[in-house]
């Protein structure tokens, strides 16, 4: 039997949620003679591994030493989403004046049930991602323990000897800790642990401006914390097109979000049992002083005590090294998810995982290229910005000349409406011709609408035919269509032009 996880508070939705994804009583099969695949790991590069194989009739053995489901479910996509939604709605209900519907003055937040619904909301979907249903409808041998590599076809875990034809590494990553002074005596937050507060922090310091960093940023200054983000850079978000993040500090200056940007953490220390910041920024010292420090600053690939060097297979601080298609220097180990990748999503890490079945079982049929794949990713503020393909930067690096077409979501009917106008569609197309090579959308819902920019660029359709695509009115993915009709007059030459106006005043006589 395996040690349960610490996961607090120890209510009825934690311990529903360990029942399913690490549950007490759970006694590990005998293993077979020999698996076609042996998955170690089971976030979600690993679970659909696993199932995507079993699926088809290969015999899988699953090992996960924490928890099933990874960091999408136990303290990422959901529960973030979770506590996302809660600061929206008590930013809706502040800002209902608008709408004519008159609330209380002062809106309260009562942080204790924000955060039972967030874990009420993980265990619920939980029994997607359980040992017992892997086992059960897949087929699958789950294996709850720590496993690691003995030899370059055999993964031990709690004593007992998996033998494989073919393995994946999808251990995934976790949250970096930067060796600041101090930091680790004062205590601090990540992601996989802030999910456990049950009181809400007065003043809450975010470390790290990027996509974590931001979006709970924002969720808990809505939800009453005073929150300030800290970034060492020029700016936040610093993947991200400069306009749109343009539209998020105007968004967060409005909900109260302090951002500190070309600043650095010297130092943390004690005092009066408040954790005091020691700041510098352009040469100018500064003190903060918070009750909780949450750290966003990146991540880190576990490839700690996984036995790679015996299974010869070649990783760095980066992770696990792999080629374009996703094998490591063991031809019969692949890797897929944050371990080996850059696009740390969940959605990355499950299409990378389908490519590995492919190419490790039905490779004679095709390959299938990391490169190949076409990857979206959303950043999940108010409003959200979702991006797929090239920046403008990056076209440039490449070579290519784009033309890029740009409608404010200001323009759009339904944004109006939904008072909902801030943003915009910003679509990229190679100089001279229709063919889409990125795009950034920053709305409300930018994540939903995104995925037909991206099915455009994966079907190969050009931005002129996404005009003649009728979208319901009013919507505010009629933005995207309305890209396409600035493209299609840009095919208006002076000539063109010049005929039409001679033939309809033909047609006047």
């Amino acid at each position: 039997m395996t040690a349960l996880p610490e996961i607090t508070p120890r209510d009825e939705h934690n311990l529903k949620l360990i029942a399913n994804v690490h549950p007490s009583d759970w006694v590990n099969p005998e293993p077979a003679e020999r698996y076609n695949l042996v998955v170690v790991g089971a976030g979600t590069a690993g679970l659909v591994s696993a199932i995507g194989a079993a699926g088809m009739g290969a015999k899988v053995a699953l090992v996960e030493r924490h928890l099933m489901g990874g960091d999408c479910l136990n303290v990422g996509c959901v529960p973030s989403k979770t506590i996302i939604r809660a600061g929206r709605a008590a930013a809706d209900v502040r800002s209902s004046s608008s709408f004519g519907v008159q609330a209380p003055e002062n809106v309260t937040v009562d942080f204790s049930s924000v955060m039972d619904r967030v874990r009420r909301i993980r265990a619920q979907i939980s029994p997607n991602d359980s040992a017992r249903r892997f086992r059960d409808e897949y087929g699958v041998d789950i294996f709850l323990g720590g496993g690691r590599f003995t030899g370059k076809d055999t993964v031990e875990v709690d004593g007992a000897t998996l033998r494989f034809e073919r393995a994946v590494i999808a251990t995934g990553a976790r949250a970096a800790v930067p060796p600041i002074p101090g930091l680790a005596e004062a205590g601090f937050l990540t992601n996989e642990t802030v999910f456990n507060l049950t009181e809400q922090p007065s003043r809450l310091a975010v470390l790290g401006g990027g996509p974590i960093g931001c979006e709970l940023a924002q969720s808990f200054a809505r939800l009453g914390t005073k929150v300030t983000i800290i970034e060492k850079g020029e700016h936040f978000l610093p993947r991200e097109d400069a306009d749109a993040v343009a539209v998020l500090l105007g968004a967060f200056e409005r909900d109260g979000v302090a951002v500190h940007l070309g600043t650095t953490l010297a130092r943390v220390e004690i005092a009066d049992g408040a954790k005091v910041l020691h700041l510098e920024t352009g040469g100018s010292s500064t003190t903060l002083e918070v009750d909780e420090i949450l750290v966003g600053v990146g991540r880190t690939p576990n490839v700690d005590g996984l036995g790679l060097e015996a299974a010869n297979v070649a990783f760095s601080r980066h992770g696990v090294e792999v080629n374009d298609f996703l094998q490591t220097s063991n031809s019969r180990i692949y890797a897929a998810g944050d371990i080996c990748s850059s696009y740390k999503f969940t959605h990355a890490a499950d299409f990378m995982a389908r490519a590995v079945i492919q190419n490790a079982f039905f490779g004679f049929a095709g390959k299938k290229a990391m490169s190949s794949l076409t990857i979206p990713w959303c950043t999940y503020t108010d409003p959200e910005i979702a991006h797929v393909g090239l920046y403008e930067h990056d076209a440039a690096a490449e070579g290519i000349e784009v033309t890029t077409f740009t409608v404010p979501m200001a323009d759009v009917d339904r944004a109006i409406a939904e008072g909902e106008d801030e943003g915009f569609v910003k679509i990229h197309v190679k100089k001279g011709s229709d063919t889409i090579v990125g795009a950034t959308v920053v709305a409300r819902h930018a994540g939903e609408m995104i995925s037909e920019v991206t099915a455009a660029m994966v079907g190969k359709i050009g931005l002129g035919k996404l005009a003649a695509v009728i979208h319901p009115y009013p919507t505010q993915a009629e933005a995207i269509r309305k890209a396409g009709d600035l493209f299609n007059r840009t095919r208006l030459t002076e000539g063109r032009s010049k005929f039409l106006r001679r033939y309809f005043a033909w047609r006047r006589r």
